[in-house]
């Protein structure tokens, strides 16, 4: 099984750079905006993003991949979340049917030289049935011309790239790479959030956008195939998100019991049965990931996990809250922080109500 006891040498870097870069920046992140652009190009120097490549591709999995993300979030969610944006975006062009905007990007994706967003909420929303498709692709020679918007695109920004898919006049969907500099691509600030706002969220418009065939992730008659292919590794990247934030509510727990043990022992929720889940799920997200990096996971088990990682999440947060007292009501405490983040696991696409739908779907299927 592959996991991120697998690469210590890996951890102990990832740890120490987030330690050092990340936690003294935390609220910065989370409420001021400031985002986190240098430890990202670090990360990837110190091939923090190449894990989700195949070993024969010198990386060393998913399962790694999600222990980096997790390693990440147990000092900073937003950054784990951004983590999780260019390491998507790399899975996408890893199983790219188009060579030709895999050897373009790849390469530089994975190195931290440039950094990478994934548009996808809408379309994968839209294909779970619960919107309608916003963006537009008309067939212009061997590419396309793209019109529409997307409401918030993370870790974007100039110079960045970003993955989004779109349907095309006479018929099926497109996806593709976009560059943020682009000719018709404009960005706009989004409405204030409640937290993780150095995540780069924007809003996306484009207008008349040319995508040349070399931009072209995957073309109509392979995008089913593709979406089947890319799908698990997409939810199953959010575990990493979910369990460090969860890893950091434990810690919150242990500090609050030396001197708030005897009265936090009569609440719920307590640090002992959390991290017996916590561990249960990281070793079952190790086994999905090898089986999606081989393609041959079974989406239901991704999705049921992604759906229970959601819950852990939400109840060690609020846990954090009610164990750290009076002083978790502060919004510089720890615990507050720990709670938007818990929630944005459970909003992100797909959201809990998202995988709860599609969960019902398949064990309803005929």
């Amino acid at each position: 099984m592959n996991d991120i006891s697998t690469t210590p040498a890996l951890h102990d870097r990832v740890a120490g750079l987030a330690q050092q870069t990340l936690a003294p920046r935390v609220i910065d992140i989370d409420r001021d905006g400031l985002y986190p652009e240098a430890f990202l190009r670090e990360l990837g120097a110190l091939g923090g993003f190449s894990a989700a490549l195949a070993a024969e591709d010198g990386g060393s999995g998913l399962a790694s991949q999600i222990g980096v993300i997790d390693t990440v979030g147990r000092v900073c969610g937003s950054t784990a979340f951004l983590v999780w944006c260019q390491t998507t975006c790399i899975w996408y062009l890893r199983h790219a049917p188009n060579a030709a905007v895999r050897e373009r990007h790849l390469g530089p994706l994975l190195r931290g030289e440039r950094l990478g967003g994934t548009g996808l909420s809408n379309a994968m929303k839209h294909l779970a049935g619960i919107e309608d498709i916003r963006l537009r692709a008309r067939r212009d020679g061997s590419g396309y011309r793209i019109d529409g918007s997307l409401p918030w695109v993370s870790n974007i920004g100039s110079g960045h790239v970003f993955a989004a898919a779109a349907a095309v006049d006479d018929g099926g969907y497109v996806m593709f790479l976009l560059q943020c500099d682009q000719a018709g691509v404009s960005l706009h600030a989004c409405p204030e959030f409640a937290g993780l706002e150095g995540t780069r969220t924007l809003n996306v418009r484009l207008h008349d956008v040319a995508i040349d065939a070399d931009a072209v992730i995957a073309a109509p008659a392979e995008f089913a195939g593709y979406i089947r292919r890319i799908k698990p590794g997409f939810v199953l990247g959010q575990l990493g998100i979910g369990f460090g934030i969860v890893d950091a509510c434990l810690r919150i727990l242990r500090e609050s019991a030396v001197s708030h043990g005897h009265v936090n022992t009569f609440l719920d929720q307590q640090e002992a049965p959390l991290a017996a889940e916590l561990a249960a799920a990281r070793a079952q997200a190790a086994a999905l990931a090898d089986a999606a990096d081989q393609g041959t996971v079974r989406p239901l088990d991704v999705l049921k996990l992604r759906a229970a990682a959601a819950e852990l999440a939400l109840r060690a947060a609020n846990a954090a809250v009610l164990h750290a007292g009076a002083k978790g009501y502060l919004i510089r405490h720890p615990a507050q922080r720990r709670l938007r983040e818990a929630v944005f696991v459970a909003i992100v696409t797909p959201a809990l109500k998202q995988l709860r739908k599609e969960i019902h779907a398949l064990e309803h299927a005929a």
